[in-house]
């Protein structure tokens, strides 16, 4: 099976812009939550996308389209690209999609009647919406569609891209999430479900955890066949070695308590890597500071690793930006490479009060070195989401 790799990585994220911007500043502690949310405040459309291709996207996919910017110019594909577009797909992911779209279009509906309802409300709207546009953007003829699956979208965006490179679908993916959900309708509909935190402090693990704190962002990756990227000489920033995908089947929002599918999902995952517990550096947990969430993926880590569990450091990039929902896989992705290319652990910030049986490393506050000794090291990307979605990514370093 051909074997799949990194070569570029883009970001815009509550920290800033730019994919290393956001692990220096998670690993300085910074956090991007501004009055219980946590936007893409530096973010500004027309100062990186002309007007018009401003005005013909979704904030979604606006932030998707910087994203992917940085990612091409990343991995060394602005000047000519290096493979035929036919064999380069695009899957990128999404929870909700143009949400943004929707809501002016039903105002306008609503106040101005149906003539007044933008022309291009539904292409701007539509899930696939970002997919789509950075498939035009740059020319890219191969397989190209979008997932949603709530918060597991990107998750199964860059296990979908991996798989196709590996059957030989694609030379190479561009893959990721993208999600502008900062909506009224979006931030009631959350806060209804008792999602959201009272507090406005994303503290994942923590006992004093009340809820999730609606981000924005988006997270590109390029994945390259190994051996044709390294014959183009690339710069490989890691790899996908697993990936595993399962349903809880359980309930619409609530994680199931025993977390069987997220362990079901994380031994898959290691299956496909054929690698065993003992073999794991790190984990980038899905950590959304939700009590329910944090207590299942406790149980399941456990479930799945055995005694290795405590033995692993796991952090929450969501204590630093929130939870970007369908953006969240691929933005903590791009985390993950960093992490294990310094080969070290970022920090859970705002974890200070355990509580019972929540007993794993959570690298509170501060980083901590992995001890890999010379040896490549290897990290699970945990993303699980409404509607009992898993999918969880093995990665490893260079």
């Amino acid at each position: 099976m051909r074997k799949v790799v990194v070569t570029g990585v883009g970001a815009v994220h509550p920290l800033g812009l730019g994919a290393r911007l956001l692990f220096d500043r998670w690993m300085a502690g910074e956090v991007g939550i501004q009055g219980g949310e946590a936007p893409c405040s530096d973010f500004e459309p027309t100062t990186h996308l002309s007007k018009k291709e401003a005005r013909r996207a979704d904030r979604f996919t606006q932030l998707a389209m910087v994203a992917g910017d940085e990612a091409i110019a990343s991995a060394g594909w602005d000047d000519e690209q290096p493979y035929d577009p036919a064999r380069v797909g695009t899957v990128v992911g999404t929870g909700i999609g143009g949400l943004a779209t929707m809501e002016h279009g039903q105002t306008m509906l609503l106040q101005a009647g149906p003539e007044k309802v933008p022309p291009l409300s539904v292409p701007l709207m539509m899930g696939n919406a970002a997919s789509g546009v950075l498939a035009m953007r740059y020319g890219f003829r191969g397989p190209s569609f979008g997932t949603v699956s709530a918060c597991a979208a990107a998750g199964h965006a860059i296990g979908t891209a991996m798989r196709m490179i590996q059957y030989g679908e694609a030379d190479a993916v561009l893959t990721g999430g993208a999600e502008a959900a900062l909506t009224p309708l979006s931030i009631a509909a959350f806060a209804a479900l008792d999602a959201t935190s009272d507090s406005g402090i994303s503290r994942p693990f923590d006992a004093r955890r009340d809820g999730f704190v609606m981000g924005e962002g988006a997270g590109i990756l390029i994945l390259e066949e190994e051996e044709a990227a390294k014959a183009r000489g690339a710069t490989i920033l890691g790899r996908f070695i697993g990936y595993g995908t399962t349903s809880d089947a359980h309930h619409l929002t609530a994680p199931e308590v025993e977390g069987r599918g997220a362990a079901a999902a994380i031994t898959v995952a290691l299956g496909d890597a054929g690698i065993e517990p003992s073999q794991i550096d790190y984990i980038n947990a899905h950590g959304t500071s939700t009590p329910l969430n944090d207590r299942a993926e406790t149980v399941a880590l456990k479930r799945a690793l055995g005694d290795d569990a405590k033995r692993i450091p796991v952090s929450s990039t969501k204590s630093a930006i929130g939870h970007l929902l369908g953006a969240a896989g691929a933005v903590e992705a791009i985390a993950t490479l960093y992490a294990l290319q310094e080969r070290v652990a970022p920090p859970t910030l705002g974890y200070e009060q355990a509580e019972e049986d929540l007993d794993l490393d959570y690298v509170p506050q501060k980083p901590k070195p992995l001890n890999v000794n010379g040896r490549k090291p290897i990290a699970l990307s945990n993303s699980f989401g409404f509607g009992g979605h898993n999918a969880v990514l093995v990665m490893e370093g260079t």
